[in-house]
């Protein structure tokens, strides 16, 4: 089976990768593709939330959307080093949903990894917009993965006075 595992350069987005290795057995896959989509004539970079500290980010003055993108999916791709089976890594440019879903049919594609809410504030509450495309028109299963939830904030205590 060929999986692909879609990257937006979140941490959640590596999360995802790191769930679907928490259960999935490496005997029953061939091949894991790791995936990354830039956006053409995007006003805001591709974000690298995975690119080490020392590492400038993406800006538009670089024009390194490619670089910024190779960097997340070499991260992503890395979780599976020595897991068993073969990794690719593709850049592809369009829409993101529209370029998963489109690897997916390529690939002839068993399962489709995506992270949901990777960017945003509203992560915790909605699936995101990519997500639930990816959801709603592959040509395969997908999983999802959500962001694990926030441990509730530790009531302040009050002074008195």
């Amino acid at each position: 089976m060929h999986v692909i595992v879609a990257t937006d350069g979140s941490r959640q987005s590596l999360a995802a990768a790191r769930q679907l290795k928490s259960f999935a057995d490496p005997a029953k896959i061939t091949t894991v593709s790791v995936v990354a989509v830039i956006r053409p004539l995007a006003a805001v970079a591709f974000a690298n939330d995975l690119a080490p500290k020392d590492k400038p980010r993406a800006d538009l003055d670089s024009l390194s959307f490619r670089d910024a993108a190779e960097s997340a999916v070499a991260v992503v791709a890395q979780e599976f080093d020595g897991w068993g089976p073969k990794v690719q890594t593709r850049i592809r440019s369009g829409s993101p949903a529209s370029e998963i879903i489109k690897a997916a049919k390529l690939y002839d594609a068993g399962l489709v990894v995506v992270a949901a809410g990777g960017r945003g504030l509203s992560d915790t509450v909605l699936l995101g917009s990519t997500a639930q495309r990816v959801q709603h028109s592959a040509p395969c299963p997908v999983l999802v993965v959500r962001p694990a939830p926030r441990p509730p904030k530790a009531p302040r205590a009050r002074r008195k006075s």
